[in-house]
């Protein structure tokens, strides 16, 4: 996929990365929680679903929280 066709093809809920990093600890404390962030936060959601490095960021937050826990 071409980056123009990743730009048209973006979601219009997605809310960037910037929001995104904001909202990523209660994006994963919801995930972790069961408490289906995808419903609570769709424009973090659909930034996740596109963009690599976030979602990166997001495993390895669980991952550590996950740890913590422990």
């Amino acid at each position: 996929m071409s980056s123009l066709d990743q730009f048209l093809s973006t979601d219009p809920r997605d809310v960037g990365c910037a929001e995104t990093m904001r909202m990523l600890p209660v994006y994963a404390e919801a995930a972790l929680a069961g408490a289906e962030p995808e419903r609570r936060l769709p424009g973090v959601a659909a930034h996740l679903r596109s963009c690599s490095p976030c979602h990166e960021d997001l495993r390895g937050l669980l991952a550590a929280l996950i740890a913590d826990a422990q």
